[in-house]
């Protein structure tokens, strides 16, 4: 029976992969809603939930691709893979109103700019600042510190190396789950109680889900509005990662 059921699940690869991650989400919602009452949202909890998951499983299979490596588990390949990551992006982005955007004013097309170009600039100051020389590497980690979605589409693109694109991820994880974190803690500092602060502030953050995550656990009423220009952040970021910020690095660097 057991094997049966084993020969079902692994045979359906990718519906598998959907059920795992919808289990472990409901999981983590249950975590984030009754152990930290609601403080650390349960998209920061489940991206840290992933890293293990994937960690333990590449340590118990000896591969490079974590759960997938794992029969049961193959379908998460597909699933986390790039397909379906550009397919989710363009999806997101083609929900967005460009005319609720203009609500924002000037602000948020100043907040957008300043968002992408201020982390993509210390993130690749730190790549430089840590042997990184090459303009592609210098692209690619600068992009990862905007998102842990612009990173790696940047890199696959000006042909990064996976480690490369796994070291932006990496970067962007922790911006993400930070923005999560962080967010209800310096809503009041900020005057994060309105619409338009919510506006100007997925601008300048950027991180989907971070944004997301943290004004879910400030106010729910202020989500969409963050969400919306952090996605346009993302789709913005996705454009200009590797050709105006890759063009920009290899003049400076030759």
């Amino acid at each position: 029976m057991l094997e049966r059921i084993h020969h079902v699940f692994a045979g359906n690869g990718l519906i598998t992969a959907f059920a795992v991650v919808g289990l472990l989400m409901l999981v983590c919602n249950f975590i984030s809603k009754y152990l930290t009452a609601g403080r650390v949202h349960g998209s920061a909890i489940a991206i840290a939930a992933g890293l293990l998951l994937s960690y333990f499983g590449g340590i118990y299979t000896g591969g490079k691709h974590g759960l997938a490596d794992i029969a049961l588990f193959s379908g998460m390949g597909l699933m986390g893979g790039s397909m379906l990551r550009d397919f989710a992006i363009v999806a997101t982005a083609f929900g967005v109103d460009v005319n609720e955007l203009r609500k924002a004013g000037s602000n948020g097309v100043i907040a957008l700019f300043l968002g992408l170009f201020v982390p993509f600039t210390l993130g690749g100051m730190m790549a430089y600042a840590f042997g990184y020389t090459d303009p592609v590497a210098v692209t690619t980690i600068g992009a990862g510190a905007a998102t842990y979605i612009v990173g790696p589409v940047t890199g696959s693109a000006i042909g990064a190396g996976s480690d490369l694109i796994a070291l932006s991820i990496a970067i962007g994880l922790v911006k993400s789950i930070s923005v999560m974190i962080i967010t209800p803690a310096v809503a009041r500092l900020i005057s994060l109680n309105n619409p338009s602060a919510a506006l100007v502030f997925g601008g300048m953050m950027g991180t989907t889900s971070g944004v997301a995550g943290g004004l879910a656990a400030t106010d729910a009423r202020l989500v969409p509005y963050g969400a919306m220009t952090a996605t346009f952040y993302t789709g913005f970021g996705c454009l200009l990662g590797p050709s105006v910020f890759y063009l920009v690095v290899r003049m400076l660097l030759g």
